[in-house]
């Protein structure tokens, strides 16, 4: 009986209780961005100024102010610009200072404006149509995309093969290793690199589109573990003389070519290049005839090495730069002199550095964000070429940055558990020169239970953190059913110091029903450093498993949770371990519910799946242990699971083998699909999956 007045809540607006509004479920899976804390849009410092912009509430109008205003003041709005340039934008969310005057408007990807506000004058640069990957370079007004499987600037054709499985231009390697892109200027826009790949050998995948009628069969490249890759080349085309000239691995074919930057001076081009063992990395320097200069950087590692990040140049004048490696154990700087005689170590932190944001104006110190100690944070640092560091931001949290033009201040946005959204500038040397905003929280007039960022030791000694959400109405003499939600994958972090810790409002609705939410970051997740995160190497799902039940042992030591009723909740690394718990672990909960899951790893991508697996033949045991086709008969209690069928991430031969498996051995299980989403389900629909996930759950965990 109380499980029909838990479904009582799905249909209702709000709800009063204790004043306060309870939000519905669909609402709290729609409105999580409607109901964030406020914050200035699109902050930017206007080059060259102390003076900065932000884009109106409704992104219609660029605000202007400065450091000693306590105005603004409306600099242009779209309706300008429309009318001025006979465009059509819709809003100023892209829009971006490109100098002292001048602003670059874009609807995101199909067309381009460059803007000069003192004299209401500007230039339009369009996509033609069936154009795709553009990359605008506003300096010299240059624009590069593709047409299928095409380069083009300006209209003219850079590459054309009429074989479709060699494609230019567009981002390689599933976007593994940093990858985002595959079309990169030089500064000046004289230069254009790109990625080239040769897909002949790759493995045409089906995925069925049923919205023609008959269905028609669309066929992707996917690579799987173990199987031909991509064959890629790098070309560095001269806008001037017309000409391309082509890099290719020197390892290997189907090595990967990563992370590539022009110099400053454009004399030269870097190439990080990483085997298809993922064990060994070279950092070479090219000149702008594709020759081979020098090896700026060697790496090896037993387990992977993974570059992420291209050259930093910290200077406009020289081709000095900082790289960053993980080979000491975390993600630190080093300065590299071109000429490869010498490399300095500026940072020897024992956290992750996560990225670097800004440099001076002089090039003699640059701006990076990092973990700090605890790994929950998102700080900002400050370092000079001599290797001196210190924290700019204080305060424990998740912070944003963006440093004046002349250096004289900065701009600092952060959040944190306690703290919706603050936003000050600065000056370098500590001291408040503004305050810009401090928003209250929108989810103050609602009905929301608390949230608590903790850690407990793993097996290997190590903290893991977690997030554990109570109900509003908690009441520690009760006991209370747990869902567990996992991710638990590489590169990803659950448990942040940030607004809500990091956790979607559906949790809040969820123990709003008389429920504790636990997410637990193992060992493996990001953000921990080398030794933390490879120690999931040839067995994925091992040790990861073993921390989410140390997880599961601190929830049963806590009084209020009732430890027979258990659920379990993930997408994608997440069903992997989701389903990887309920066969392998079975018993330990009553439910589960896995989103697009990894049910065999030889049916994932090459670039990931090699890199933490090594191929098929050379670890059959780790493959065959962590398959899930291989423990489908252990099952107990209920699995729900979904997947998308156009998912060209986690094929549907991921579920659909693991059902078999089920079929094969007589047990059951439950499936459903949402036809036409990819890997995630977006939109609308994304309500659908939420309540199709959590009212299974209330059902069934009993």
């Amino acid at each position: 009986m109380k499980y029909f007045f838990q479904f009582l809540f799905i249909g209702l607006a709000f709800f009063s209780f204790g004043q306060k509004k309870t939000f519905e479920l669909k609402e709290s899976v729609l409105k999580q961005r409607a109901l964030s804390p406020v914050r200035l849009n699109n902050f930017q410092w206007i080059p060259e100024t102390d003076q900065y912009t932000f884009c109106s509430a409704d992104w219609q109008s660029l605000q202007q102010s400065s450091v000693a205003s306590e105005k603004s003041i409306e600099l242009t709005s779209i309706k300008e610009i429309n009318e001025k340039l006979g465009t059509a934008f819709a809003h100023l969310a892209f829009a971006k200072w490109v100098s002292k005057d001048v602003v670059e408007v874009s609807d995101g990807g199909s067309v381009y404006a460059l803007y000069n506000v003192a004299a209401k004058t500007g230039s339009v640069h369009k996509l033609p149509e069936g154009a795709e990957n553009a990359h605008f370079h506003s300096g010299s007004q240059r624009l590069a995309y593709t047409v299928d499987n095409n380069l083009y600037v300006d209209g003219r054709a850079v590459t054309k093969n009429k074989d479709k499985n060699i494609v230019s231009g567009q981002t390689y390697a599933r976007s593994e290793f940093g990858i985002t892109e595959g079309i990169f200027w030089s500064n000046s826009g004289a230069l254009l690199a790109f990625y080239q790949k040769d897909e002949s050998a790759v493995h045409d995948y089906p995925l069925l589109d049923i919205n023609q009628t008959p269905g028609a069969v669309k066929f992707i490249k996917y690579p799987m573990a173990g199987q031909a890759s991509e064959k890629p080349r790098v070309g560095i085309y001269n806008v001037k003389t017309k000409k391309t000239v082509f890099i290719s691995p020197r390892s290997g074919a189907d090595s990967y070519l990563t992370n590539v930057a022009f110099t400053p001076s454009e004399k030269y081009l870097l190439v990080a290049e990483v085997n298809r063992d993922q064990n060994h990395m070279w950092l070479y320097l090219y000149d702008l005839k594709g020759q081979l200069i020098r090896t700026l950087w060697e790496e090896q590692n037993d387990k992977w090495v993974e570059p992420e990040h291209p050259a930093f140049f910290p200077s406009k004048t020289s081709d000095n730069f900082i790289w960053i490696s993980e080979k000491n154990g975390f993600n630190n700087l080093y300065f590299v002199d071109i000429k490869g005689e010498n490399v300095k170590a500026l940072t020897a932190n024992k956290f992750v550095v996560k990225d670097i944001l800004e440099a001076s104006e002089d090039g003699s110190k640059i701006y990076y964000s990092a973990t700090g100690p605890n790994p929950c944070n998102t700080l900002i640092y400050e370092c000079d070429l001599q290797g001196n560091n210190r924290l700019l931001t204080s305060a424990e949290g998740t912070h944003r940055f963006a440093l004046a033009p002349k250096g004289a201040y900065y701009y600092d946005g952060y959040n944190s558990l306690e703290v919706a959204n603050s936003e000050y500038i600065w000056t370098l040397n500590g001291k408040m020169a503004k305050m810009l905003m401090v928003s209250s929280d929108k989810l103050a007039e609602y009905n929301i239970g608390s949230t608590e960022i903790g850690n407990i030791k793993g097996n290997d000694g190590s903290a893991l953190y977690y997030r554990l959400i109570k109900p509003a109405d908690f009441d520690r003499a009760k006991k209370y059913p747990v869902l567990i939600y996992v991710y638990g994958g590489p590169h990803a972090q659950m448990v942040t110091n940030s607004w809500l810790a990091g956790a979607n409002l559906w949790m809040h609705w969820l123990a709003n029903q008389g429920y504790i939410v636990f997410t637990l970051d193992n060992r493996g997740s990001g953000e921990r450093g080398f030794a933390f995160e490879s120690q999931i190497h040839r067995q994925l799902g091992t040790v990861e498993m073993e921390d989410q039940l140390t997880g599961v042992d601190y929830l049963k030591s806590l009084p209020y949770i009732d430890g027979q009723r258990l659920a379990v909740h993930g997408w994608s690394f997440g069903g992997f371990m989701t389903t990887s718990l309920m066969l392998r672990q079975a018993g330990v909960f009553n439910v589960g519910v896995a989103g697009g899951p990894v049910t065999d790893w030889k049916f994932y991508e090459i670039m990931y799946g090699e890199r933490y697996m090594d191929r098929p033949e050379q670890n059959p045991e780790g493959y065959a242990a962590n398959s899930l086709l291989n423990h489908t008969k252990n099952l107990k209690g209920k699995l729900l699971l979904i997947h998308g069928t156009v998912d060209d991430v986690v094929v549907m031969q991921h579920n659909e083998a693991l059902l078999k498996s089920f079929i094969d051995n007589s047990v059951q299980a439950d499936y459903f699909v949402y036809p036409m989403h990819p890997h995630n389900v977006m939109g609308k629909d994304r309500a659908h999956l939420m309540e199709k996930v959590l009212l299974y759950i209330l059902e069934n965990n009993k």
